[in-house]
């Protein structure tokens, strides 16, 4: 454990709240510039002065952003955990470089390497958990498996072991068939030319983000989501112990028999949330706190990997 403190690192600055959605009270928003670009930071801690259990780094999933965790930073920092969920590069306000190229899975897990490590420095720890949610999951496996070394364990909430083909066929061909649009306007034709103001926060919220969403790491995500590389072995070889656990009414994106099996090949623990579905971090936020609390209070210091 460490004492929550101001954190002076020049790589980190405060940073101006991103969409319509109510910035919950105990948490700032931040940018953190790495060597590729500035990453933005929804960053809850326990108060200053009180002892902190860890620190966490939490990866947002395929058309998501930071402020998918904000229902639950406020529920971890009471609980003892210093949380950081950043938008991944080309989402919301995160830095967003043109070209395919830069939107593979080997780069968004190096930028969850370096967001580690630049987080163990900034608040003097040697490692961090990992949690990564849907896509972000396959993210945060790439990271982990790449350098298990800087982290003290792996959360996939609800993600699976690889992709499948054909998943978002439709998403890449009305995007490729509608250069000047963006998902969220054409899913919503209907509210595409309602006013701000007339839409409720949420939507409001979703429109902004959509529009500023990077097409390029819209069509890699979507290749990178048809791969079927299962990589449940790899992920067990890291020695991290590992949580997998999903909504009970989670049938959006992977089978829950999928989850079962990676969480069986990989020796994790596998859990249910109730009364949520794919967003349990938003739709039930307190039995996830509590499940969250409990494997990472317990998952510190079980690490076999070896590495500095």
């Amino acid at each position: 454990m460490f004492t929550a403190q101001t954190i002076h690192d020049s790589r980190i600055a405060p940073a101006q709240a991103f969409g319509a959605l109510p910035v919950p009270q105990s948490v700032d928003i931040l940018a953190i510039k790495t060597v590729d670009g500035t990453l933005t930071v929804a960053h809850a801690s326990p108060e200053i002065g009180s002892l902190v259990k860890g620190s966490v780094l939490c990866v947002p999933g395929f058309t998501g952003s930071k402020e998918d965790f904000y229902p639950i930073l406020p529920r971890l920092a009471k609980l003892g955990w210093d949380v950081w969920v950043y938008s991944q590069r080309g989402q919301a306000d995160s830095f967003a470089p043109q070209g395919q190229e830069n939107y593979t899975r080997k780069c968004d897990a190096a930028d969850a390497v370096a967001l580690a490590k630049i987080i163990s420095t900034a608040v003097g720890t040697n490692r961090v958990h990992l949690l990564g949610h849907s896509f972000g999951g396959l993210v945060a496996q790439a990271a982990a498996i790449a350098h298990p070394e800087r982290f003290l364990s792996l959360t996939l909430m609800s993600s699976g072991p690889h992709g499948w083909a054909g998943r978002h066929d439709i998403d890449k061909r009305i995007l490729l068939d509608n250069p000047e649009s963006d998902l969220w306007a054409l899913n919503n034709p209907d509210l595409v030319d309602v006013p701000d103001d007339e839409l409720d926060t949420l939507q409001s919220f979703l429109r902004e983000r959509s529009r500023l969403t990077s097409r390029d790491q819209l069509l890699q995500t979507i290749d990178e989501l048809a791969d079927v590389h299962d990589t449940s072995f790899e992920v067990r070889d890291t020695g991290l112990p590992v949580l997998v656990f999903h909504g009970e009414n989670d049938n959006w994106a992977w089978p829950q028999e999928w989850q079962r099996r990676m969480a069986a090949i990989v020796g994790a623990r596998y859990e249910i949330i109730p009364d949520a579905a794919h967003g349990p971090q938003s739709e039930n936020p307190r039995l996830t706190a509590t499940l969250l609390n409990d494997f990472w209070s317990k998952a510190d210091g079980e690490r076999t990997v070896q590495g500095a």
